[in-house]
């Protein structure tokens, strides 16, 4: 197709965004902000537009970016074809639809791969906020993984656990909102690559994220919605793969625990002892079971809730069950 496009994303450079856009593209793809700048500086002229398509509907109204979406709306002709991809239908994007949208025709497509087959789901009982640090700091550095993805629900967090991670020489990379596209190119360039192992990030990459490798995803935090929740750790079970999803769990949390199980009918298991037959083992540090008597919050975070039920009588036992649940 001789088409021309163009892409228009914000932490790129605004002069070669106009100068693009003065050329007159067919089709132009771009995130909100950088969008509707170009429209204000009239660059961008929406009087021909054909169609005006939402992508991630849900995602980009949850994120702040209502105003501006709005705004563009009301820039857009009468005769301009608008069209609303989402996940979900929560409220703001059927008042979307209400608003800006004539005789909306609805099609549902059936989700082929928003699934949760083949996820091995479980969480961990964090008794302090403060002690999910260490427990993650000890897990990966027990564990042999081909790739991981940790999720925090703030940008903040992100930087934060990352700058944590480095300064106990943990190989990490990290994605956010924050950084510009050649920035996020890069890092997600060298997620693909395989030279980068874990990646910190925010529900930016929870959806539309390709790569195949990754087998562990670690909620650090849960997702702020319970939606959000199959989008982290469904990128473990794409393209037929297995995969595991441990949740970090504080006392505030178990409420949207069971929020989650509920919505997706699933049951998020708390380290059982007989996990061995389900998950394949990894190698694990020789010296794991020396040092553990010196890792009291490993003991506390991992033993909590169990310990009460099963009384766990061996260190060995987290041992086992570190082995079993990761590969």
């Amino acid at each position: 197709m001789d088409v021309q496009c163009h892409a228009c994303i914000g932490g790129t450079s605004v002069r070669d965004d106009m100068k693009a856009l003065q050329d007159g593209p067919q089709v132009v793809v771009g995130t909100p902000g950088r969008v509707h700048d170009m429209i204000q500086r009239r660059v961008l002229k929406t009087d021909h537009m054909k169609m005006f398509v939402l992508d991630e509907a849900d995602e980009m109204l949850s994120r702040g970016f209502t105003e501006q979406i709005y705004d563009i709306f009301q820039l857009l002709p009468q005769s301009t074809q608008v069209v609303l991809l989402s996940a979900t239908m929560p409220q703001d994007v059927l008042e979307v639809t209400t608003k800006f949208m004539r005789d909306p025709v609805r099609i549902l497509v059936k989700k082929d791969e928003l699934t949760l087959e083949g996820i091995k789901q479980f969480y961990i009982a964090v008794e302090k906020e403060d002690w999910k640090l260490d427990t993650l700091s000890d897990l990966y550095e027990t564990v042999t993984i081909t790739q991981a993805v940790i999720f925090c629900n703030t940008r903040r967090k992100v930087d934060w656990l990352t700058d944590k991670l480095t300064a106990r020489d943990f190989t990490v990379s990290a994605m956010h909102g924050d950084m510009d596209q050649a920035q996020r190119d890069v890092i997600m360039k060298e997620f693909r690559s395989g030279s980068s192992r874990v990646l910190i990030a925010t529900d930016l990459l929870a959806r539309g994220i390709d790569v195949q490798q990754v087998s562990l995803v670690i909620n650090y935090d849960l997702p702020a919605n319970r939606e959000n929740y199959i989008h982290r750790i469904g990128r473990g079970g794409r393209f037929g793969r297995k995969g595991v999803a441990i949740n970090f769990v504080t006392a505030d949390d178990v409420r949207m625990m069971r929020e989650i199980e509920q919505f997706y009918s699933t049951q998020i298991e708390e380290m059982p002892m007989n996990v061995a037959g389900k998950c394949q083992s990894i190698p694990t540090s020789s010296n794991l079971i020396a040092n553990l008597a010196d890792r009291p919050h490993l003991r506390s975070c991992v033993l909590l809730s169990s310990c009460r039920r099963l009384a766990l009588p061996t260190n060995a036992s987290v041992v086992h069950w570190i082995e079993a649940v990761i590969f």
